[in-house]
């Protein structure tokens, strides 16, 4: 059985897709670009804000569905351009406590709204 994850904590869906579903004991979180849930907007600054940003998003689903950072186990990184994954980087480094969870990162030729960064997540219970 799946159950829809919603918060206001988090940017509303901006196509036909949930912010997560929960899966048993599973999580998989679609996609956080660094929109401030506050205002609708992007927040102001360079790849770092921005990623700070994504991150907070994804805290707000996971704690909508009863889950933390510890409960991550794979992310999943869009770049606009590998030049940012350094910055990226020095942002998630500080993100987990203890053990990092498995990563893909990527460049792409473009993301929703002209994000610098999106990130999607699957988190475990």
């Amino acid at each position: 059985m799946k159950k829809v994850i919603a918060t206001t904590a988090a940017p509303a869906a901006i196509g036909p897709y949930s912010q997560a579903i929960e899966a048993g004991n599973m999580l998989f979180a679609s996609g956080q670009i660094p929109i401030d849930p506050a205002t609708s907007e992007f927040v102001v600054g360079g790849i770092k804000e921005q990623t700070t940003q994504v991150f907070a998003n994804i805290k707000a689903v996971l704690s909508q569905a009863g889950y933390t950072m510890d409960n991550i186990v794979k992310t999943t990184v869009f770049l606009a351009d590998m030049s940012l994954f350094a910055d990226m980087n020095a942002v998630y480094a500080t993100q987990f406590n203890g053990t990092f969870p498995a990563r893909s990162a990527v460049a792409v030729k473009e993301l929703p709204k002209g994000a610098l960064v999106e990130i999607e997540i699957i988190a475990v219970k």
